[in-house]
């Protein structure tokens, strides 16, 4: 847990952005507090006590520079600190701006404070900081006391400070299954806050959003500063460069912007593991992807998906072990991108049986990331050449049987190659009855490979070329990672999606997206999105009139 805190760059405040670049190292840290703070009084400290930690500071450290951290609610302007600008000189520096304290951690060579709950931060990161006050991590051997506490006696490593002072201690609240819970739980929480935070708290200008789509974007992206939407790319880049935003677009969108103005573009999709329904069907998503690089679904650029999956073997043990969790959780549900009501999988005829999953043809996955094979028909063709022997079973893409997307294959057509047309059938019980599965770029052979079986790609799907499937065609060469199917769903259902919760309307983890979509919470909240987001187009339609 402490080294998920510290790599997720948690602290007690978190409105900070770790990527803010911390001073030139090396230098003395100062810790400084506001005035009257209860841990000051009750620790026999004062005003003068901190003027005293600062004379040690240089006094200790002859020639070191100087860096002290003013508390974040002086730096707001809500409390009073004992430091300030007019403490700087040629040998010390202020810094009231927000930072990652793990950050500044790394650069010191000794750490200063009274009783912040930065002294506690700094013994997690190694250091052996110098205490003025009496907080409740110092007295233990893990600090230099300059005012010991004479009752405590035993000296604690590390692991015991932190298990005493985070996990026994405590009480931690889950707010998405309104409980006490376990710490992880908690980091699970403030982890997804924080990152939302951090990456909206510019605010956003949306363009190419559909009208129904808007509602759930301001949801997802609009909790720290409201999206503006914007009709035109012209009128959406004016806007971002004026107001240093950064700009927002459905990714297929994307590429009429990327060459003009010097704006940052997000392009958003749904993630992979999306709702109970339909996005043509107007459920809105449970989770998204935005990607500040590229779209996982174009093979021809890196994506951040991309660069993400070629990192994973380098993700520590602590994410290693969750993402096992989350896939041991997959393989043991029924839970897809989806989520559609189905029928259950007929009688197969016995003989080794491959699943073809048809898709969407116009869909950008099959654009941009297949060659030969584009095509349902040609999918269905080159899967019986290279199989004449197999139990062919094909499964139509759910928006294409409800008549809504193109790449429909008429049964008779089908039949000439497949043994089975199923077109309702449950997708997971379908993957988990095959021998393999061959596709296109379907999200289908990503739920495949979780679920242990072999996928064959004619074209270049995000989860090809990682040395986890059959590629028949050649993969983008920038692809020489080789992470295992943890390591893959890591990147892939850990790193690269957000996650919102429609019960408790906060940015959560893909622990809780889980929990709605197995047992139906939620989906109740979908409809009610949808009923109102219907309501919202057809007022469009009349206030115009109604204002003419």
């Amino acid at each position: 847990a402490s080294d998920r805190i510290r790599r997720a760059h948690l602290s007690k405040y978190n409105a900070f952005d770790p990527s803010d670049a911390a001073p030139d190292a090396p230098y003395v840290l100062v810790i400084d507090q506001t005035e009257g703070d209860a841990s000051i009084v009750h620790g026999g400290s004062n005003a003068a006590t901190f003027a005293e930690m600062l004379v040690f500071a240089q006094t200790e450290h002859p020639g070191s520079k100087v860096v002290i951290k003013g508390h974040p609610e002086s730096s707001q302007g809500h409390r009073p600190g004992h430091f300030g600008p007019d403490n700087e000189n040629d040998r010390i520096t202020y810094i009231a701006d927000a930072l990652s304290p793990w950050k500044l951690l790394e650069g010191a060579i000794a750490v200063y404070t009274v009783s912040s709950q930065f002294g506690f931060e700094a013994i997690m990161a190694g250091h052996r900081p110098r205490i003025f006050g009496q907080p409740f991590y110092a007295g233990w051997g893990l600090t230099q006391d300059e005012y010991p506490v004479a009752r405590r006696e035993r000296k604690l490593t590390r692991a015991q400070l932190f298990a005493g002072a985070m996990i026994l201690y405590p009480k931690w609240y889950d707010p998405f299954r309104d409980k006490i819970c376990q710490l992880e739980n908690a980091i699970d929480a403030i982890e997804a806050e924080a990152r939302a935070w951090r990456a909206d708290r510019h605010g956003y200008v949306a363009c190419g959003m559909r009208p129904w789509k808007r509602g759930f974007l301001k949801q997802f992206f609009g909790r720290t500063k409201h999206v503006e939407f914007v009709t035109t790319a012209e009128n959406a880049l004016k806007s971002a460069e004026q107001n240093n935003r950064k700009l927002l677009v459905w990714a297929k969108f994307a590429s009429e912007l990327e060459d003009v103005g010097n704006v940052p573009i997000i392009r958003v999709e749904d993630g992979f593991l999306r709702s109970r329904g339909l996005g043509v069907k107007l459920i809105a998503p449970m989770s998204l992807v935005a990607d500040d690089l590229g779209i996982y679904y174009d093979p021809s650029g890196e994506s951040r998906l991309e660069k993400l999956v070629a990192e994973a073997p380098d993700l520590p043990e602590f994410e290693i072990n969750r993402a096992q969790s989350l896939l041991n959780r997959l393989q043991g549900s029924g839970l897809s991108k989806y989520n559609l009501d189905a029928e259950p999988i007929p009688d197969l005829p016995d003989g080794h049986k491959i699943l073809v999953p048809g898709q969407v043809e116009d869909d950008a996955s099959v654009l941009l990331g297949c060659t030969d094979v584009r095509t349902n028909l040609d999918l269905l063709a080159r899967t019986r050449s290279d199989n004449p022997k197999s139990i062919i079973i094909y499964k139509p893409h759910p928006d294409v049987v409800a008549g809504l997307r193109k790449g429909k294959v008429e049964q008779s057509e089908a039949l000439k190659f497949a043994n089975m047309l199923l077109e309702n059938a449950d997708a997971v019980q379908l993957i988990n009855a095959m021998d393999e599965v061959w596709t296109m770029t379907s999200t289908l052979g990503f739920e495949a490979l979780i679920r242990g079986q072999k996928v064959t790609c004619l074209g270049v799907p995000f989860y090809a070329g990682w040395g986890l499937t059959t590629d028949l065609i050649k993969t983008e060469i920038r692809r020489q990672a080789r992470p295992d199917l943890t390591m893959l769903v890591h990147a892939c259902l850990i790193g690269y999606p957000r996650y919102f919760d429609l019960v408790s309307a906060l940015p959560c983890p893909v622990e809780v997206t889980l929990d709605r979509l197995e047992y139906g919470i939620g989906h109740r909240e979908n409809l009610r999105h949808r009923a109102l987001v219907k309501l919202q187009s057809i007022l469009r339609m009349f206030i115009p009139l109604w204002r003419r």
